[in-house]
This record gives structure tokens, C-alpha cells and sequence, in this order.
């Protein structure tokens, strides 16, 4: 591996950029031990071999990288979140959603890298693209993490991280209709209370109880 590297989880997507996020830190040496946080049964398994395909794409024989992409291994790690989201539609709570989505996967990450021996968690967040990733969430979304986070796309265009997954081949691999936001509000809250978040999370058990309901299903894909 190269100097400075190590063993990270990287949470993936269905989506544009978190394989590209994926891409860049296999490019500087890190082992990748990429984890799926399954929306079903709110919606169907597409995001799942979406990203199915595209740590394929990336690791496989054919890997667009010089590394070969011989740091993410084989497996996908799966684990479904839909049933407990479906709790934070209650009025209190729903306005934070997105944020209390974005906690939870942190949580399931920390869960896996304690699990696996990684060191640091990765994200394909981006300030300011979605609601869940403005200066006012991010913070309360990293109040989750036992683990330093990685953010590579963080202050990169978001045509250029288009453009990075074009030259990748994982751009075709990864359009198509996002899910993440089925039951999600239509006004989300750009800047967090962590105090109203830890409150809401307690009336449902706290966000270290419903990760752990989750991680209880936790299921490895080969790809």
C-alpha cells in the first residue's frame, strides 16, 4: 500500500458518486471494504445491484484503474435500513429525515470497521448537493462517527465528479432514478439541531439501538 494508507468502509450507493469516491482512494493504495445501506423493502433492490455492478466494474479483471483495483477485494456488505427509516416519518422528526438517515449509515460503517479492522470511513458526500451534506448536517452527521471520515469529492464540481465516472465507466453503471428520498420530506432542514436529533432518536430506541437492530441483518454479496 502506499504511505499513509490503510483499510477503510466506504459507504456506497447506487448513485454517481460514491463509486468515484470509491476510485479515487483505491488509486492512492487503500483497502476498500465498500458497505450498502439497503433501503428495502421502502423500495426495490436496484440501488443494491447498481452498486453491485460497479464495485465490479472497479475491482474486476477489467478495472479501469492502474491499481487493477486490487484493494476493494470481493464482497459487498448489505445491510437493509428501510424498516427502521420508515420510523422517522413521524411529525416531530420528519423535517431531519435525511440527517437522521445519514447518522444511521455512519453508525452501521463504524459498526462494520470495528467488525473488520478498518481504520477510517469513507463517503462520497459533496457540500451542498443534497440537503443531508450543507456545513449545517455534515457536522451532525459526523457527531455518529468513532472513526476519522474521508470525504475525497467534498469540494469538487459536481460535473466534474460526473465527468470522473464518465472516464471510469461507472457513469452508465450508476444513473437512473434515485431512491433514497421515497418517504423523505419535501422541505428537509439545511442546518441541524443535534440537540432535537438526539431527542427524536431517543423516542426510537437511540440511533446506537436502531443501528444495531440493523447490523443484526448484516449480509455479504460477492461481486
Amino acid at each position: 500500500m502506499a504511505e499513509g494508507s490503510g483499510c477503510a468502509v466506504a459507504l456506497v450507493s447506487g448513485g454517481i458518486d460514491s463509486p468515484v469516491a470509491v476510485a479515487r482512494m483505491l488509486a492512492q493504495g487503500w483497502e476498500i471494504i465498500p458497505l450498502h445501506a439497503s433501503l428495502e423493502p421502502l423500495t426495490t433492490d436496484e440501488a443494491e445491484l447498481k452498486t453491485l455492478a460497479a464495485m465490479h466494474h472497479l475491482g474486476g479483471a477489467a478495472s479501469p484503474l492502474v491499481s487493477g483495483g486490487n484493494g476493494l477485494g470481493a464482497e459487498l456488505y448489505v445491510i437493509p435500513v428501510g424498516e427502521v427509516l420508515s420510523r422517522f416519518i413521524l411529525p416531530a422528526m420528519h423535517r431531519d429525515y435525511f440527517v437522521h438517515m445519514k447518522r444511521l449509515f455512519n453508525r452501521l460503517a463504524c459498526m462494520l470497521a470495528e467488525q473488520v479492522g478498518a481504520t477510517h470511513i469513507i463517503t462520497g458526500e459533496n457540500i451542498g448537493q443534497v440537503s443531508s451534506q450543507t456545513l449545517g448536517n455534515l457536522g451532525a452527521v459526523a457527531a455518529t462517527s468513532d472513526y476519522p471520515i474521508m470525504r475525497p469529492l467534498l469540494a469538487l464540481d459536481k460535473l466534474d465528479i460526473m465527468h470522473m465516472a464518465k472516464a471510469l465507466g461507472t457513469y452508465e453503471i450508476s444513473t437512473g432514478p434515485e431512491q433514497c428520498d421515497v418517504i423523505g420530506p419535501k422541505h428537509p432542514t439545511t442546518v441541524a439541531d443535534l440537540d432535537r436529533l438526539l431527542e427524536n432518536e431517543a423516542v426510537l430506541g437511540g440511533i446506537e439501538g436502531l443501528a444495531k437492530g440493523c447490523f443484526e441483518n448484516l449480509r455479504k454479496v460477492r461481486f
